[in-house]
């Protein structure tokens, strides 16, 4: 009788994994996608039978072991197939962000010297095809959707459904060559490199072997108990770690359904028809679903608005003390019934959410407001840290120890250190084996014994919680000595659902000062009920009601800030409200969405200044990226305003931060 504990150690890269779930798990469901208003669905034994034609196909185009491909696209099965297709002849992923425009794609292509690009659609082969006078390697470009392509008449450019015909072909005539293939693949081999979000530069090309990965899977579906009837949605990006994490590892690991979204306009809608039970999503997804509540809950009635308030309060109250399992007294008991009956209950199954087993957030910081918010209706929120470096397998929250000013202890076999600077370090299964032609940021980065450097600041606290302040570059001291940490500032701000992004200045200042970029939807709706009009974000954002209502958020963030001894001298004192939205084609956001400090300083220095000059009023020139790829400026006259700070409150020991 076979061994399967043996078995399962064979398993050592991905397709090997695939062609054992479509062994054991034939008929099982492995992949959905809603297309015209109906779920397709493959099984693992359908899903192995495209992914072999496919590689066969791709081998007949060319593939060589080593070859570098590109991956471009939303979240579409046929894109999760090509990463076990390329990787089964031994080629190495290289996933981009679907919505970079040509010229960042370029970069990618160009370092990673990519031979194949698979793309999924019209717009995606024409921001390849724009670049590729100055690719050389690049050797075929395959398309998954024939749509606006049918007259496209180059000699390298092949849809896959004829790459798959040929496949079928190719893999008769080679009989045992697909299996050949893929048993020459071993889990030291590196079989994707992901690239960085570039928030202070370039990015750079993360190496990952399949030992890594899998192993990162199996501990920690192991330690959070998934298991093979999961359901979860696929929308994040592909090139963001996390995505492969857990949409290749975990799924090939664990077995479960993947469902990929009509598109990204029906992710809502589709999260409501699935009802997942495996739940990943940054912390902007999860403020924006905050701010869809409470601007629906601005439009309901008096009564109904009441009663929100008065549950989430029980929520807030209880609510997480039962979800940990802790003491809650009867009468609690009873609300907390009632309210998941009217509100809580409800209120998940709108979100799609009614059926989660475990929700996670992580890549960036998320509020302890917010985060506290959805464990206090009862949803299994829980915050993991990781880096594209370690395959986001570092920490991760535990059920029954959850806390929101932490990212929770190690994962099972990662160890954690903190350098006498303040720097986290960590050595983890799924540790990075270097940088893609970039030997000199390697050494930086990774030691030789294993050791990563993170760039974040933070400390273990005495649970063996890790917490991390802010980027270790970000964290600084305000002129007189007053702790400076951006990041939590920002994040006390975002809570409020008028307020979309925030950008704090004060490093080495006499005061904090904050760019403030409001919610169009939340700030649209209040102006509308307060009968102002306006014409554009820019003239919303130009109005003093406006102004007002931010300046009164503002105010209670301060008032937060008071009770923190380490931070009441980092209050915000003038603020403006930006007169665009901060955007990634802009260069203002990686794709991840998180801020380029370095490109806002140099681009609103002007506004800068007038924070700190006393300045009523501030100009500003800023360029713009429009949808057809033209560049534009904008020039806007901008407001600057005080807001009220408050002495020390007497309380003291607030936490510092979250997941940087």
């Amino acid at each position: 009788m076979a061994d399967p504990a043996a078995s399962l150690r064979a398993c050592d890269t991905m397709v090997k994994l695939l062609l054992r779930n479509a062994e054991t798990r034939a008929q099982h469901t492995a992949y959905r996608e809603k297309d015209y208003g109906i779920w397709q669905s493959w099984t693992w034994r359908q899903a192995a039978d495209e992914v072999r034609a496919f590689a066969c196909g791709l081998a007949a185009l060319g593939l060589r072991r080593g070859d570098k491909v590109a991956l471009i696209g939303s979240n579409r099965p046929q894109l999760y197939w090509a990463f076990d297709a390329l990787q089964s002849f031994g080629g190495v992923a290289v996933p981009l962000y679907a919505d970079s425009v040509a010229e960042e794609m370029r970069f990618v292509l160009e370092h990673a010297e990519a031979r194949f690009a698979i793309c999924e659609d019209q717009e995606q082969v024409d921001k390849v095809l724009s670049q590729k006078p100055h690719l050389p390697n690049l050797a075929a470009i395959v398309y998954c959707n024939l749509r606006g392509l049918r007259h496209y008449d180059q000699a390298f450019l092949h849809d896959l459904v004829t790459v798959q015909r040929q496949g079928r072909d190719y893999d008769k005539q080679h009989p045992g060559a697909f299996d050949a293939a893929v048993a020459q693949g071993k889990g030291n081999d590196v079989g994707l490199i992901a690239y960085t979000s570039g928030t202070t530069g370039n990015p750079k090309g993360v190496m990952l072997t399949y030992d890594g990965m899998i192993r990162s899977a199996r501990l920690s579906c192991a330690a959070e108990g998934v298991r093979e009837d999961e359901e979860m949605l696929a929308y994040l990006p592909l090139a963001w770690a996390g995505d492969h994490f857990f949409s290749v590892a975990q799924h090939h690991w664990a077995g479960f359904a993947l469902n990929c979204p009509e598109s990204s306009d029906t992710v809502m809608l589709d999260l409501k028809d699935i009802g997942p039970t495996h739940f990943i999503a940054p912390p902007p997804i999860f403020e924006s679903f905050l701010t869809q509540i409470h601007v629906r809950i601005a439009d309901a009635g008096w009564l109904k608005r009441k009663a929100f308030e008065y549950f989430l309060a029980v929520a807030g109250r209880s609510g997480v003390a039962l979800l940990e399992g802790r003491p809650v007294g009867p009468l609690d008991r009873l609300w907390l019934a009632l309210g998941e009956f009217t509100i809580y209950g409800p209120l998940k199954s709108n979100l799609g959410l009614s059926r989660i087993r475990r929700a996670y957030t992580g890549g960036a910081s998320l509020g302890d407001e917010v985060f506290d918010f959805y464990r206090g209706i009862g949803i299994n929120l829980k915050q993991l840290y990781g880096q594209t470096e370690c395959f986001a397998y570092c920490t991760l929250q535990r059920d029954g120890d959850v806390r929101s000013d932490t990212v929770g202890p190690p994962c099972p076999e990662v160890e954690i250190r903190i350098a006498n600077d303040g720097e986290v370090l960590y050595r983890s299964p799924g540790n990075f084996v270097g940088y893609y032609k970039q030997d000199n940021l390697t050494r930086e980065a990774l030691e030789p014994d294993g050791w990563v450097h993170t760039g974040d600041a933070g400390f273990v606290d005495e649970r063996g919680h890790v917490k991390i302040i802010d980027r270790a570059k970000d964290v600084g001291k305000l002129k007189d000595g007053t702790l400076f940490a951006p990041q939590y500032i920002e994040n006390k701000l975002k809570f409020f659902s008028y307020v979309k992004e925030a950008v704090a200045h004060g490093l080495d200042r006499e005061f904090v000062g904050c760019f403030v970029i409001i919610d169009l939807q939340a700030v649209g709706n209040w102006a509308e009920k307060q009968g102002l009009t306006y014409a554009s974000y820019q003239h919303l954002a130009s109005l003093a009601p406006v102004r007002e209502l931010i300046k009164g958020c503002i105010e209670q963030v301060n008032r937060a800030l008071a009770k923190d001894r380490a931070l009441v001298g980092s209050q915000i004192k003038r603020f403006l409200l930006l007169h665009k939205e901060l955007d990634a084609d802009d260069g203002e956001l990686t794709r991840t969405r998180k801020v380029r400090r370095r490109i806002i300083a140099e681009r609103y220095k002007p506004l800068i200044d007038a924070l700190y000059s006393g300045a009523r009023q501030a100009s500003v020139e800023s360029q713009v990226r429009f949808e057809d790829g033209r560049v534009g400026l904008l020039h806007a006259d901008l407001e600057v305003s005080d807001a009220k700070t408050f002495p020390a409150a007497g309380a003291d020991t607030a936490p510092l931060g979250k997941a940087a």
